[in-house]
């Protein structure tokens, strides 16, 4: 018997948690579309994020980012990476939670530093200290993120794989969301 998605699975976490990667191997490892709410608001605004947030503002963008996973959710059933930012909506959750799961790749501050720290993609860390912006985000979005349905808690030891089949292991615990067995 195979694995049967009934819900999109909506991947929820600080930048750096590892949503994208963990979001493809899922995907695959579920035989179902990947999506990134991120990649469909700039190919739809042909935009980087940054530069959506230099010329509109974040608030701007939020409701884009909003409009844009409420369309994923009611669409077939996927994996979906969406933005650190998003989970913090207080709609977008609800939604999320009527329409689909949420994860939340919980990862702490020394994991997400060595994974952002090289990147000039993101807008919110261009600031003087990034590293403690980063700390700051953090404390104030875990209590937020600690709402999502179900969480996973990333290891230094894990490769993507390991965290895809971490997040699997818990999916398997919502019959509502995923049934089925390994192949």
């Amino acid at each position: 018997m195979g694995m049967k998605l009934h819900k999109t699975v909506v991947l929820v976490g600080m930048m750096g948690a590892g949503k994208t990667a963990v979001g493809k191997e899922l995907a695959r490892m579920l035989s179902v579309p990947f999506r990134d709410s991120d990649e469909e608001i700039v190919t739809a605004s042909r935009m980087t994020i940054a530069e959506i947030f230099a010329r509109d503002g974040e608030e701007f963008f939020r409701a884009r980012e909003a409009e844009v996973i409420a369309r994923l959710l009611r669409d077939t059933p996927s994996v979906l990476s969406v933005g650190g930012g998003a989970f913090l909506n207080g709609e977008t959750r609800a939604l999320i939670t009527e329409l689909g799961v949420s994860v939340w790749l919980k990862a702490d501050l020394d994991l997400l530093w060595a994974r952002v720290r090289h990147k000039t993609t993101r807008p919110l860390l261009r600031t003087d200290n990034p590293r403690q912006t980063l700390s700051d985000l953090l404390d104030a979005r875990a209590p937020v993120y600690a709402l999502a349905d179900l969480v996973v808690e990333a290891r230094v030891s894990y490769a993507i794989p390991d965290m895809a089949r971490a997040v699997m292991a818990e999916l398997l615990t919502r019959p509502d969301v995923l049934e089925g067995q390994k192949t």
